[in-house]
């Protein structure tokens, strides 16, 4: 996949999804900003990239922040001269019902796990089209695009915002040369997600409903970023891609 020298923004990329991502599309020949607020995380995934040859920064940000927003988009290209490629990959899940939640939770999620790409794609945009294109890829979840049982409702109308946001986006700028997608995991194999499956009861709803019986990778879920930032993704837009080995297939 061709990626090589694209500048690229990802948001919670300290660790988990977004380390792998980073560092994949390092790998690639992507130049890579990490944003997140874990400066320790943060640095140290920016530190083992450059250790292995490959282009990335690291930048502190809250990405429910107007001004961070605005002065990492900056940095980007103050510092390579543009920006290709922007990945909306934080968010957060408070784990509770819809009858145990606060309305200040509610909208702790919302302005986390929607609001912060808002803002990315408010400051991102205006780049991209001025140099005549880019690429904008939100992580959502199979929660986009089905309700879930095993999931609160808040996490899964944030990650539904996020959906119909990104193809709001692809419809309004691809005429810019903007392309929007937006990705759509299932449970991925993570260390929390190990511990959780030390219930078995929970082990076997989560694997009961992946038609391919196995937990997505965090690699898996790196490898959908990689091609839909990628040249061969170039007719590839407004797509919401599940990632999900046949969860929403029912």
């Amino acid at each position: 996949m061709n990626v090589k020298d694209k500048v690229t923004i990802i948001t919670g990329a300290g660790g988990g999804l977004g380390s792998e991502m980073a560092r994949l599309l390092c790998k690639h020949g992507a130049k890579v900003f990490i944003l997140d607020l874990d400066a320790e995380k943060g640095q140290q995934t920016a530190d083992e990239i450059v250790a292995g040859g490959g282009a990335a920064w690291f930048f502190k940000a809250d990405v429910t922040s107007e001004a961070d927003w605005k002065a990492a988009v900056d940095k980007a290209v103050e510092t390579c001269g543009r920006l290709d490629v922007l990945v909306n990959n934080a968010g957060i899940n408070i784990r509770k019902p819809i009858e145990e939640m606060s309305i200040d939770e509610w909208c702790t999620m919302m302005k986390v796990n929607t609001g912060s790409a808002f803002l990315g794609c408010k400051y991102a945009i205006p780049v991209m089209r001025k140099q005549g294109g880019g690429v904008i890829i939100n992580t959502s979840s199979v929660c986009g695009l089905i309700g879930h049982k095993y999931t609160p409702e808040a996490y899964t109308a944030s990650k539904g915002a996020v959906t119909l946001l990104t193809k709001a986006i692809a419809s309004r700028y691809a005429k810019d040369g903007v392309r929007c997608n937006s990705i759509h995991p299932s449970t991925v194999d993570t260390p929390f997600v190990q511990i959780l499956f030390k219930d078995p009861e929970r082990k076997a709803e989560r694997l009961g409903e992946v038609p391919l019986g196995r937990l997505a990778t965090s690699a898996d879920v790196a490898n959908a970023v990689l091609y839909l930032a990628s040249d061969e993704a170039s007719f590839i837009n407004g797509v919401a891609l599940p990632v999900d080995g046949g969860v929403t297939c029912y």
